[in-house]
């Protein structure tokens, strides 16, 4: 199943945004345009519907409603949030779920639901707020989405919500986790307990992920072989390979003394093969080759063609985008305005999708569209 319609009122930089999306997409914009904003609506959801999560939760980790409020937002201030959900972007529409948010007007003014409702198919499952809501406004602190309760005719929506993964691994705090004291983030999202995940994971399933991450290396890093898991002797986990460079005997290495880009593709490629629900990926690019970059659009598909995946990429990078293989309607360009961030699907403008037709990529078609349009005025810094 995958998300195949995203629609915002309110959400941060945007103030409407409504775009269809498809298995792979990916997100290009300049800086400060929203990219990460989109990809966080998506981690908002799942915030909501996992154990322990929950709708004032999900909104007093990111700040309170009015940092989560689009700045443009006036007459009408509800934040409003809708996804469609599909069998894998084919055939009609399985599950829609709308969610409105607002703030008491008295009390301690928390957020409250102006409205949720869920439909499958054509058929509305709930409706909220119904007539024990309106007899106590205070069950609208609480979406059923997070209600064990209360959502058993939409399970599998908040199963699939909960599910929703983002990694954006730090090398830094996988090499040395010690040195960054203080409580965990929830969920992991920079990588800093990665190589505990890893042994956890059941040791058939861990090995053959190795070695399809192994194979897929192979491209990127030729060097490096063997790679497995193993613990020291304080049983503390390394991941651990054959670093063969000039030397025909080269010595084990562990990931300490692995470069920043090997580090990242590995925590990539994990992800890419755990699980099947949405993966979050932002600027996968960095810390590579460009020669590393302009394969991965091939390796997400090599290594996701069995399960269907989808993927969400935020990205500036014109090697990623090169490829031929991405198409105008798997790409969302996000433009900054007056009243919010605008948000169009590249193949729904004009003049781009008259130039993917004659032939060029979506980094020479799309992504000039979304320079800043005063750039050249940093010319006069020099």
């Amino acid at each position: 199943m995958i998300i195949s319609r995203l629609v915002l009122k309110n959400w941060r930089n945007f103030r409407v945004l409504d775009v269809p999306l498809t298995d792979r997409v990916f997100v290009i914009g300049p800086n400060a345009s929203g990219k990460s904003n989109m990809l966080d609506v998506l981690r908002f959801l799942r915030d909501i519907a996992k154990p322990g999560g929950g709708l004032q939760r999900a909104i007093t980790q990111r700040g309170g409603l009015s940092k989560v409020r689009c700045l443009a937002a006036r007459k009408e201030p509800d934040i409003e949030v809708a996804v469609e959900l599909s069998e894998n972007g084919t055939g009609g529409v399985t599950w829609k779920y709308d969610i409105g948010i607002t703030q008491q007007v008295r009390g301690y003014r928390q957020p409250i639901l102006r409205y949720e409702r869920v439909w499958k198919g054509n058929s509305l499952v709930t409706e909220r707020p119904d007539a024990d809501d309106r007899r106590d406004e205070l069950r609208l602190t609480q979406t059923h989405l997070e209600q064990i309760n209360s959502n058993a005719q939409f399970r599998e929506i908040a199963r699939f919500f909960e599910s929703i993964r983002y990694l954006h691994l730090v090398p830094q705090l996988l090499r040395h986790p010690e040195a960054f004291q203080g409580p965990a983030i929830p969920d992991d999202p920079y990588g800093r307990n990665f190589l505990e995940m890893v042994v956890k994971t059941p040791e058939k399933t861990r090995r053959s992920r190795l070695r399809r991450i192994e194979a897929a290396l192979r491209e990127a890093v030729p060097q490096l072989k063997n790679l497995t898991d193993t613990k020291d002797e304080a049983g503390v986990p390394h991941l651990e390979a054959t670093y063969a460079h000039w030397r025909p005997n080269a010595g084990r290495q562990r990931e300490d003394q692995f470069s920043d880009g090997t580090i990242r593709l590995i925590g990539l490629f994990w992800s890419l093969l755990e699980g099947e629900a949405p993966l979050l990926l932002e600027e996968p690019e960095l810390s590579l080759h460009s020669g590393i970059v302009q394969k991965l659009p091939a390796l997400f598909y090599r290594l996701q063609k069995k399960r269907k995946r989808q993927i969400f990429v935020s990205t500036h990078s014109w090697d990623l985008l090169s490829q031929k293989s991405i198409g105008g309607e798997e790409v969302v360009m996000l433009k900054p305005d007056k009243e919010g961030t605008v948000a169009d699907v590249a193949s729904s403008v004009e003049e781009v999708r008259d130039l993917l037709d004659a032939g060029l990529s979506v980094a020479d078609a799309a992504l000039p569209q979304t320079i800043p349009a005063n750039l050249r005025q940093l010319d006069l810094l020099e």
